[in-house]
């Protein structure tokens, strides 16, 4: 992608809305960076971690006990996505390396997220599973920090939708290859780990040598203060209103989704009594349909947003969609049933994905700040994935059954659609 120009009012490009058009290389770059992010973080989130921690706990009576065990850890995780996300964001805001903003922090989230799960293969303890996953955490939340500001930076508002898809549909594809990767080729946790760090290397090289920013000076640097930092993390609902409903309807519909998708394993295993061993070969298929509709609905949808010029329409059909998945799930209990469920899921969830992603650009209130605000509304997708496993134990637990935890899921989608349809200055 050319280098994109100086304003003609002399002010910097680098905060100005981009208009040139980003190319099919660049897209491809940032699809297989994305790639390399969603395989290396939900690889090991949906398999080597839960099974790491049930070696170190040995095998509970109640399932429940290794659920909680794995959602404390993933908490702390979130806890410190909480923080990692808008300190990178107002970090890589301010970075005046030759480099440019972000891509000193790719390199640097990228080799943190390697490293991390490099030694995680290597540890044994629950305390160092817990000190290693959450510097994962933090690797891949300064990673996906920088890519998802290079959206702001130089994909126009045309494109957004479109490239926004490819930056969702490799969620789903990294999160199959992880999966087959662990279970089929690398049988070890240790080699799994490996695995996942060096496709992860390998897989953000590209978007490191197709972007190219322009930097910013230390004249134009805004303020880099801790207060600064403090302000920062408060942005004013009176005074932005369209930024904090599209961040309540974010954490809403989330929220949703992974309480949908957190303990779907337990659910086919206690829920529909078929046994862990059995849930284990029955997950896999459904996954791969749940993660076909994401991919479908994310590239599809990401491009008719762009087409039309609409994006809240979209956002509330897909969140929409996901609360029928819920409501198929508390009414119909069947293996068969969880396929429809799964496929109205993923259509819904990939839609969400990338016209959502698309309209938090649009709302964001200063462009000296995109890192830091698209930070912020990042935090909306992991702490809510974070903290599912926990909290969806105690709800099974607490209303002692799996339609509870389908019936908030459910109610968390509508809720998260009602708020967005809030937003008034993005169609």
């Amino acid at each position: 992608m050319s280098t994109p120009q100086y304003t003609a009012t002399g002010a910097p490009a680098a905060f100005a809305e981009p208009q040139r058009a980003v190319t099919g290389a660049w897209i491809g770059a940032f699809a297989a960076a994305w790639l390399g992010v969603w395989m290396a973080q939900l690889g090991p989130f949906q398999v080597l971690l839960p099974l790491q921690v049930d070696a170190e706990i040995g095998k509970p009576q109640d399932w429940t006990d290794s659920v909680v065990a794995f959602g404390i850890i993933s908490g702390i995780a979130g806890f410190c996505a909480i923080l990692a996300f808008p300190i990178t964001g107002f970090l890589s805001d301010r970075t005046t390396s030759k480099l440019g903003r972000r891509r000193p922090w790719v390199i640097g989230g990228a080799a943190l997220f390697a490293v991390s799960l490099i030694a995680l293969g290597l540890v044994h303890g629950i305390v160092l599973i817990a000190v290693f996953w959450s510097l994962t955490i933090v690797g891949f939340c300064v990673l996906a920090s920088a890519l998802t500001a290079l959206i702001s930076d130089l994909v126009p508002v045309r494109q957004r939708g479109f490239v926004s898809g490819w930056m969702s549909a490799p969620q789903a594809i990294g999160i199959i290859l992880g999966v087959l990767l662990i279970t089929e080729v690398f049988a070890t946790i240790t080699l799994g780990y490996l695995a996942m760090a060096i496709g992860l290397a390998i897989l953000v090289l590209p978007v490191l040598f197709a972007t190219k920013e322009i930097p910013i000076t230390k004249e134009q640097r805004p303020e880099a203060s801790f207060e600064a930092l403090v302000r920062g993390m408060w942005i004013s609902p009176r005074k932005h209103p369209d930024f904090a409903w599209t961040l309540a309807s974010r954490v809403l519909v989330n929220t949703g989704n992974a309480l949908g998708t957190g303990l779907l394993l337990y659910y086919l295993a206690f829920g529909l009594e078929i046994g862990i061993d059995n849930a284990e070969e029955a997950l896999l298929p459904l996954i791969v349909v749940y993660l076909v509709g994401v991919v479908i609905s994310a590239l599809v949808v990401g491009y008719l947003s762009d087409r039309i010029a609409r994006r809240k329409v979209f956002v509330i059909w897909g969140s929409l969609l996901q609360a029928i998945a819920a409501f198929v799930l508390v009414f119909v209990t069947t293996y068969e049933a969880t396929f429809v469920a799964g496929a109205l899921l993923g259509l819904g969830y990939g839609a969400f994905l990338a016209v959502d992603q698309a309209l938090a650009t649009q709302v964001l209130p200063d462009p000296h700040d995109r890192g830091k605000d698209l930070g912020i509304m990042n935090i909306a997708f992991q702490v809510p994935q974070a903290l599912a496993p926990l909290l969806g134990a105690f709800v099974v637990d607490a209303l002692g059954g799996f339609r509870g935890l389908f019936m908030l899921s459910a109610f968390a989608a509508i809720v998260g659609a009602l708020v967005v349809s809030l937003v008034r200055n993005v169609k």
